[in-house]
């Protein structure tokens, strides 16, 4: 009997107060006022399952789903309750879950408690008609290749229990823990199929055969073939996209079962780790193709490949031009998964996110309308800061954007000009080699939002302390290589090691100036990158290129609570002089042929230092004093080394030691020295492993913010990892700085990445290894058109002391930017830098509050 291929569909829907944002156990007084042939009761009492007519077309199947949400959402707001379609509410806790009382659901709780107890999931199944049930059980072992793909369309669950899980769909996680979840494994019949049920139900492990959760499954009350695999979806029409999707597969499937096709299956470990990629990365990541030994490839590319296989059967049910319009749309908006983490990016609530579910379950089937037009011309990609996957400004950036869109071309070179002017106008350079550069300065500000910079001051300064502890110690006590947590030999000998910086007193604050170097994750969360801890670099580029913006792009609008970066200059005074505003601070540099020079210059103008060379300083009676004059100049209480050698190396124009000097009177409490010498070995890339072993050490806390996954190839078994992967990672030498001497190993040469591989097997303790981060783009002007370009962050804190009050995160941002296809942000090779807009709290948002 050929499948009838009927239409139908199964919505599990949580309700929501619409007050607290919170789940609530309103389904038995809904469901009281539903008709029951169309609304059921599930395991929880904060979800109303609604089940369709069955139906024979695409548009009857979207007919029917709002018909059955508009009525729940009439009846729901009766009672001041609205509907989200989402595989997890985004503000949902365990202790929100509220059981059915039916003895069926109370037995389930007493056998599978925590199963149960975390069930607040919901989930859309889609039926297709094949009431032959061996044909089902053919045709449900065929399609399982395609499951990830409609799971990555689906995906609606990336937040759980009040935390981002890092997984598009955490709901697929937490269905699959079930017993019957998953595949069935190999089956030739109904009859192996109803014996396999029979087997589990005898074993106790299921009561009957509606708890038979299988990824596709002959219906236990229906005569079709049930897709269960996916999170419910908000907007309508992704729902009506996988229903095609799926009706097409069935139907493909029939066809090569029918025309005695052989069938090859999916190995099972090769099916779960297919479904798992999915749920983790949904449509951002990658997806397994649909080969028997399949590879990754992009999840856009597998959707596509996906309904271009299906073409057939698509043209033969009248589906293919709606469902590849479906597609297209799918693709351009992103999933449910990537819209929700979008409007948490806004302000940093999960009530934002919810409220953003209940407005597309309720709103028009192809979703809410956007309020910005389309960026045509942009490349989007996932993990862009400031346009969605639709092409479309985010909300933050839509005043931003909309300046740029009015600036014709000749407009925009007007302003380029403008801005280049500027630039040589006020000697805004950087130095390579000795020779001085314009500094490339975009004209696209990036926004910062407050409830970002406030989990940033809180994870770098948590950062800044343990740092600050563990130069305090290695270079006093040394506990921690006592304790056994770090071993000497890490430490002691290192390239950033100096053995005269024990000399300095123990209450020292040896690095009041810390540079951290930040990038975005595939989700929008923030990893550090690097810690810099000798001189680090850039707080006066930030302060220039803010008022380089402010001159030239005076049009764009500002937002409110934007921070002022010139309060970090007193700020930096004062932390120079150990948190006071007495006493006479100078900046000490290597002169005109350092790299920093125009900043050393603005820094000192800003900040109210005295900018000195090795030559304008003189040590006399234990004092480190300027001596520009000729005379016995004024007392200097603390020195800022912006140098380019080490201090006991340093030497005036006749070859006299002053830094050794300077370092004799440093060490009797004569003068703070800002950063001290031998702070390199906190910030060898390899030291960088441990630093989450030194919050956790020295401040008995967990790292709030997460590192990059990254190998000591010092020790054999990640030497030997490395080795084989040089090709796939980013290689460094562990005392490198400006870029110097990174191998990003996907896009090197064979040639490179085989020079490389000699390198490290040469000196394995000279490097580390990072995995790569996709960073995070931001849109940048080529030409007059806005295109993506890879992005960080470096921002920097401000400390005086050990204790969490004595450190501050300084007001002001410096993003660099990436050359065109590439991942290298850095000046010197050829990056460029964006004015870093960082957004404080409202007056408003204080009052109500908002965190």
């Amino acid at each position: 009997m050929p499948a009838e291929l009927t239409l139908g569909a199964e919505e599990e829907l949580h309700l929501v107060d619409l007050d607290s944002r919170r789940l609530v156990g309103r389904a038995p007084q809904l469901l009281s006022r539903l008709p029951a042939s169309s609304y059921s009761a599930e395991i929880q009492r904060t979800t109303v399952e609604t089940n369709t007519e069955v139906v024979s077309t695409l548009d009857g199947l979207r007919a029917e789903l709002l018909r059955l949400r508009r009525l729940l959402v009439t009846e729901a707001e009766r009672d001041n309750v609205g509907i989200a379609a989402a595989g997890t509410a985004p503000s949902a806790a365990h202790a929100d879950i509220e059981l059915t009382t039916t003895g069926r659901y109370g037995r389930m709780q007493e056998q599978y408690r925590m199963l149960v107890d975390e069930q607040l999931i919901c989930g859309l199944q889609i039926h297709v008609g094949v009431s032959d049930r061996d044909l089902a059980v053919e045709i449900m072992q065929r399609v399982s290749r395609d499951l990830p793909v409609l799971t990555a369309l689906s995906a609606s669950s990336p937040y759980f229990n009040e935390q981002d899980t890092g997984y598009s769909s955490i709901r697929t996680i937490i269905w699959q823990r079930w017993p019957t979840a998953g595949a069935t494994g190999p089956l030739r019949s109904a009859a192996e199929y109803d014996a396999l049920l029979a087997d589990l139900i005898r074993s106790g492990v299921i009561a009957d055969e509606k708890m038979a959760y299988f990824d596709v499954r002959p219906s236990s009350h229906a005569p079709t073939l049930e897709l269960r695999v996916c999170d419910a979806c908000p907007v309508v029409d992704d729902a009506i996209l996988i229903a095609g999707l799926f009706r097409a597969a069935v139907r493909a499937a029939e066809i090569d079962v029918l025309e005695g096709r052989p069938y090859e299956p999916v190995p099972a470990p090769v099916h779960r780790a297919a479904l798992w990629q999915a749920a983790r990365g949904g449509l951002r990541g990658n997806l397994l193709d649909h080969d028997l030994h399949p590879r990754p490839v992009p999840a856009a590319d597998a959707v596509w490949a996906m309904v271009e296989r299906l073409a057939g059967p698509l043209a033969e049910l009248g589906d293919d031009d709606e469902v590849r319009w479906l597609a297209e749309s799918a693709l351009a908006r992103g999933n449910s998964a990537d819209r929700q983490r979008a409007a948490y990016a806004e302000r940093g609530l999960l009530s934002d996110v919810m409220d953003l579910v209940v407005a597309e379950t309720r709103g028009p089937a192809e979703g809410p309308r956007p309020a910005a037009p389309e960026l045509r011309r942009y490349r989007s990609r996932a993990g862009d800061e400031a346009v969605g996957a639709n092409r479309r400004p985010r909300p933050a950036y839509e005043g931003l954007v909309e300046v740029f869109r009015d600036l014709d071309a000749d407009r925009i070179d007007a302003r380029a000009r403008a801005r280049d002017t500027w630039v040589a106008e006020h000697g805004l350079t950087f130095g390579v080699e000795g020779t001085q550069h314009p500094f490339n300065v975009d004209l696209v500000p990036r926004v910062v939002a407050p409830h970002e910079w406030r989990d940033l001051a809180n994870g770098l300064g948590q950062r800044a302390r343990a740092i600050e502890a563990f130069l305090r110690d290695v270079y006093g006590e040394q506990r921690v290589l006592h304790d056994g947590v770090l071993s000497p030999d890490l430490v002691v000998g290192a390239p950033g090691w100096r053995e005269e910086a024990r000399r300095l007193p123990a209450d020292a604050v040896r690095a009041p100036v810390m540079g951290f170097d930040l990038v975005r994750n595939e989700f929008g969360g923030w990893r550090v990158l690097e810690d810099n801890v000798r001189n680090p670099s850039g707080a006066g580029f930030a302060l220039a290129i803010r008022e380089l913006l402010d001159d030239v792009m005076p049009d764009l609008p500002r937002p409110p609570g934007l921070l002022d970066p010139a309060d970090a200059m007193p700020l930096l005074r004062r932390t120079l002089l150990g948190g006071g505003d007495e006493g006479t601070a100078a900046l000490l540099s290597s002169g005109p042929s350092s790299s920093a020079w125009f900043e050393h210059r603005l820094l000192a103008e800003r900040a109210g230092l005295v900018l000195l060379t090795a030559d304008e300083l003189t040590v006399t009676d234990g004092e480190v004093r300027d001596r520009r004059d000729g005379r016995r100049g004024p007392r200097l209480d603390a020195l800022y080394l912006r140098l380019d050698v080490e201090l006991v190396d340093l030497v005036d124009a006749a070859g006299h030691p002053v830094g050794a000097e300077v370092l004799d009177v440093a060490a009797a409490g004569g003068v703070r020295l800002a950063n001290a010498p031998g702070n390199g070995v906190a910030d060898d890339k390899a030291m960088y492993c441990y630093v989450p072993e030194l919050i956790g050490y020295y401040l008995g806390e967990s790292a709030s913010l997460e590192s990059v996954p990254t190998y000591r190839t010092s020790e054999e078994a990640e030497y030997r990892l490395v080795l084989d992967r040089v090709g796939e990672l980013v290689t460094k030498p562990v005392d490198g700085h400006g870029g110097a001497g990174v191998l990003i190993g996907p896009d090197a040469s064979a040639a490179e990445v085989a020079h490389r591989r000699a390198e490290i097997a040469a000196a394995p303790a000279r490097w580390v290894a990072q995995e790569v981060v996709a960073l995070s783009s931001h849109p940048t002007l080529a030409g007059s058109l806005l295109q993506p370009r890879h992005v960080d962050l470096r921002v920097f804190t401000y400390l005086t002391g050990p204790g969490p009050d004595d450190v501050t995160i300084a007001k002001l941002g410096l993003t660099r930017m990436a050359p065109e296809g590439s991942l290298v942000v850095n000046s010197s090779r050829g990056g460029g830098a964006k004015d870093t807009w960082v957004v404080g709290r409202t007056d408003d948002e204080a009052e109500r509050g908002e965190r």
